[in-house]
């Protein structure tokens, strides 16, 4: 084939970030127009936000179980978008558990350990008291809390911005990706 034209910087294309799962190695990388990517080689944490709580902690990402991309990346535990991962519950357990002043995520079977009261304002036994009102929790999140794992979802890019945000999963997406991992 005729060659049209050289070789332009604008048509370049790099590799792959291929982020995996260890202690955080972010490298810059500079773009068109002098601006940067963060490109994460390895990550072990990020922002997981619980939609229905409102509720969003740091926390550690343990295991990747899902890709509807592609099962070698689940087999090389490797970090992208979309990408179903294992992740630490126990700050969202402590905060659900201080914010409705009850306790979750207790195996059936095992007596919840009895402690004595603590003492508390009327005032703040009536805000607990007004929060158990709406207050609703899933079957599928309790048993995961009282495994100490969260299944989230990622919602960021960590080869472009060099982080590893997402969201817990819960209701129909839950069911669909507990459906999808049973296979």
């Amino acid at each position: 084939r005729a060659q049209s034209r050289k070789k332009r910087k604008f048509d370049l294309g790099r590799p792959a970030a291929m982020t995996k799962i260890g202690e955080k190695r972010i490298h810059t990388v500079r773009c068109r127009g002098g601006n940067l990517k963060f490109r994460a080689l390895r990550l072990d944490s990020g922002n997981f936000s619980w939609g229905t709580e409102v509720c969003t902690r740091k926390v550690r990402v343990l295991d990747v179980v899902y890709n509807a991309s592609n099962n070698e990346l689940v087999r090389t535990k490797t970090l992208v978008k979309g990408a179903i991962v294992l992740v630490d519950a126990h700050p969202f357990k402590s905060w659900y558990e201080s914010h409705y002043g009850v306790k979750i995520g207790i195996k059936k079977g095992q007596a919840a350990a009895e402690e004595e009261e603590v003492k508390q304002s009327s005032h703040v036994q009536r805000k607990l008291a007004a929060r158990q009102k709406g207050r609703s929790l899933e079957d599928a999140i309790d048993h995961q809390i009282a495994s100490g794992r969260l299944y989230a979802k990622i919602t960021s890019r960590p080869g472009q911005s060099g982080r590893c945000d997402g969201q817990i999963l819960e209701g129909a997406e839950l069911s669909f990706y507990l459906k999808q991992l049973k296979k």
